[in-house]
């Protein structure tokens, strides 16, 4: 966000900054999503509270789309699904009604700052589990955590919160990965968040819900992504029966409700001409996603082990190696100078990363969910400035 403030500054003086920092679709909602939203502000009604589990009409709709994409076995009933003030509001409800300040919470090494920080504030405690060589957090990777903490003594692990696709990352597991680690949390008592938020962003993997393997799993999602509607400010929660009554209290309590112009408007996002404008703006992240990767195979001193798979979402996550960072030019200062420089907004890895750790400072994230010509426009000046960077790089190295 330091990023992203700093670029709006320039942006403010005139500057044309290429923003490649912050995840915001290039495209509004839908037009029918809009058109919607407009036909309900113009109609002779009043746009007060709903049901604090948002209206039902849209429910039913979450519901349906579970079934018709995921083809589950059952269909979810509405007293599952709360819609809720975006995802945040999502994680602040989850975290609140399924743990305790004390609790001892894992997250990825490499992960969405959010969760961090509000679990965090809310006086819990994080164990940071090591992605793997392919960027992702596996049932492989937990049960060493689970295992070590037993050994050691330490307190059991409470629960897991981890996105997949993810962000930074784009990592996505697979299904059988998937299936591995709803089992191994249900096995252990271990609360299980399913972050599904970049579910319809994806590149030929397929996509799999927690819903598949676990009846305890809570899962979230957002219309801020795929459904292109971050102001809208609207997500929702699959949760299991038991935390139906405690979530409700905390919704009644904390956000009485998710907006309503915002709820009235999303029971449109499935409508058939809908997805198919959604389904274009995919298209358009692909496209963005070669460009980012193709130029990237152009920087002969990045490891392409270096660069995380990018299976979902729409991001792109580097880190640029040891040999090409040093003391006090790290991918921070990188970052800096390429914003001052060439009016490139990139997000260091600093906000994703254990803060306990170094990857940080080594890492960066390419968001390319602005539009093909401003990831083009980005990664010819990022081509450009590479030089100046290494040289930069090797004078530091250099002994004084």
């Amino acid at each position: 966000m330091d990023v992203l403030h700093r670029a709006n500054e320039l942006q403010a003086d005139g500057h044309d900054v290429i923003h490649c920092e912050v995840g915001q679709p290039e495209t509004g909602a839908p037009n029918r999503v809009a058109s919607a939203a407009v036909e309900a502000l113009t109609e002779p009604q009043i746009m007060g509270y709903t049901d604090a589990f948002g209206l039902l009409a849209l429910r039913q709709k979450i519901s349906e789309h579970y079934t018709k994409k995921y083809n589950l076995e059952e269909s979810i009933p509405t007293s599952r699904i709360v819609v809720t003030t975006g995802s945040s509001g999502g994680f602040l409800l989850a975290f609140t009604a399924c743990f305790d300040a004390g609790d001892f919470v894992a997250i990825a090494s490499s992960g969405y700052p959010c969760y961090r920080n509000i679990l965090s504030a809310l006086g819990c405690n994080l164990i940071n589990i090591a992605v793997n060589e392919s960027f992702k957090l596996t049932a492989t990777e937990l049960q060493e955590e689970i295992d070590r903490r037993q050994v050691s003594g330490d307190i059991a692990i409470k629960g897991l919160i981890l996105s997949s696709p993810s962000n930074p990352t784009g990592a996505m597991l697979d299904p059988s990965e998937l299936k591995e680690l709803c089992e191994l949390c249900d096995n252990n008592g271990i609360q299980f968040l399913s972050d599904e938020i970049y579910h319809g962003i994806s590149y030929g993997k397929k996509e799999s819900t927690a819903l598949d393997f676990s009846d305890k799993a809570v899962v979230i999602n957002s219309f801020s992504k795929y459904y292109s509607m971050t102001g809208w400010r609207l997500g929702w929660m699959i949760i299991p029966e038991n935390l139906t009554e405690p979530i409700n209290a905390l919704q009644q309590n904390m956000f009485i409700s998710a907006p309503t112009i915002s709820q009235t408007a999303a029971i449109n996002c499935w409508d058939d001409d809908t997805i198919e404008e959604l389904e274009r703006h995919v298209a358009k992240y692909r496209i963005s996603r070669s460009v980012v990767l193709e130029q990237l195979k152009k920087i002969a001193e990045l490891d392409s082990k270096n660069i995380a798979p990018a299976d979902g979402g729409f991001y792109i996550y580097v880190d640029l190696g040891e040999q090409n960072v040093t003391h006090g030019f790290g991918s921070i200062a990188l970052c800096k100078a390429l914003l001052e420089e060439e009016l490139v907004a990139f997000t260091p890895g600093n906000d994703f990363e254990d803060p306990a750790g170094t990857l940080g400072d080594r890492r960066l994230r390419i968001s390319y969910a602005g539009g093909v010509d401003t990831v083009k426009t980005a990664m010819e000046r990022l081509l450009r400035f590479w030089p100046t960077w290494l040289a930069r790089v090797k004078a530091a190295k250099l002994p004084s």
